[in-house]
């Protein structure tokens, strides 16, 4: 395995917060564990919480609700300097919630906190889909009109304004790896609408090292967007090799206009 592109003698260890231990949420803390970072996140069971803090994960039990917010959200964001906000919307299973009004509770938390940074998980699904598919770049503007969409925009803008810390989006595309496969997504489907439009895909693995190295280089108050860079289609993707998602990248450089596709 390469050495990353930093040094990690010279990373600072700033106490990072990682709200949501889920999927991604997980292996990042642990990967920062790993380079000494001070970590601890949340999770929105007690029974999770138990078991991770049996594991030795510093975990706290916290539920972000609309109009609330339950457990120890002071106690997860305590001396914390950096927050990694990775809370999906969530607008699938509960197509009628309101994304907006769960950050706005969590923001009161963290504008009262010791937080300096925030980098929030965001996903290109802030733009349109488009007959024509536009290549997308950093300083491309948001446009989507979808209710998923247009929530995620509002809450970018949310953080980007607030004045109590410094924020970084960093908007994934479609998030694999080798089991999360989207030939296993297409195979759900009877039919594959549009089959020649281009899927773009990240692999989590890449997602991790992105994650860690914006924090390492200290990039913040930008916007990212984080894809593959080969799209696939709709139709071969249905189709690609376990290989196709289980060959990450092994280096991450953070480029003032990394170029990312919608």
């Amino acid at each position: 395995m390469k050495t990353s592109i930093f040094n990690v003698k010279n990373m600072s260890k700033n106490n990072i917060c990682i709200v949501g231990l889920g999927w991604l949420g997980l292996p990042l803390y642990k990967r920062l564990v790993g380079l000494n970072y001070l970590c601890k996140g949340s999770t929105t069971s007690i029974e999770k919480e138990k078991n991770f803090k049996s594991k030795g994960i510093s975990a706290y039990q916290v539920k972000i609700k609309e109009t609330e917010i339950e457990g120890d959200i002071e106690g997860c964001l305590k001396d914390s300097k950096i927050i990694i906000l990775n809370i999906p919307p969530g607008l699938r299973r509960n197509p009628d919630s309101s994304y907006i009004a769960k950050i706005e509770q969590l923001l009161v938390y963290i504008k009262n906190s010791s937080v300096e940074k925030v980098l929030y998980i965001s996903s290109t699904s802030v733009f349109e889909d488009e007959e024509h598919f536009p290549i997308i770049i950093n300083s491309t503007l948001p446009n989507a009109t979808s209710k998923a969409g247009l929530q995620l925009r509002k809450v970018e803008e949310l953080l980007k304004n607030s004045m109590e810390f410094e924020t970084t989006i960093l908007r994934f595309s479609g998030l694999v790896d080798q089991r999360r496969h989207p030939a296993t997504m297409m195979s759900k489907r009877a039919s594959v609408g549009n089959p020649n439009a281009p899927v773009n895909l990240i692999h989590r693995e890449d997602c991790i090292k992105i994650i860690t190295e914006i924090v390492a280089q200290k990039k913040w108050g930008i916007t990212l967007n984080a894809s593959y860079p080969i799209a696939k289609t709709k139709g071969k993707g249905g189709r690609l090799p376990l290989t196709d998602v289980n060959t990450p990248s092994t280096e991450v450089a953070i480029q003032p206009q990394l170029s990312g596709q919608s």
